[in-house]
């Protein structure tokens, strides 16, 4: 039996804005915004090619916004990952280059934080 794991919530003060950063900013899919009842608003967001999605909303958790552990993508390549974030406005750090990865970091309107990895010795990152 597969045990995937398929969705992270992100608690975030402002819906609207985070979503906005996300999906115009980070470049993830806007898969679902729905409000099942007046109190729930449910948001998922999935990066690009991932099999893992986020979700922001109302009445989802009860974490204070930014307090999210590091979460972490893999790209295939992080010289455009880190362009392409910079060019979208995201106060993004310059590739960091270490002996397990290539690294970039950023982190959302809250205070979540990221981490972009490149992993040269596996194909496609």
């Amino acid at each position: 039996m597969d045990w995937k794991l398929e969705l992270v919530f992100v608690p975030v003060s402002d819906v609207d804005r985070a979503k906005d950063f996300y999906v115009n900013k980070v470049g993830f899919n806007a898969d679902f915004d729905e409000r099942p009842t007046e109190s729930i608003r449910f948001v998922q967001l999935t990066p690009p090619g991932s099999a893992c999605s986020i979700t922001i909303g109302e009445g989802l958790t009860d974490a204070a916004p930014g307090s999210a552990p590091m979460l972490q993508m893999v790209v295939s390549d992080i010289q455009v990952a880190h362009d392409e974030l910079k060019a979208k406005g995201v106060d993004v750090s310059e590739v960091m280059i270490l002996d397990w990865g290539h690294f970039v970091y950023f982190a959302d309107p809250d205070g979540n934080k990221w981490a972009v990895q490149y992993l040269p010795q596996r194909p496609n990152g």
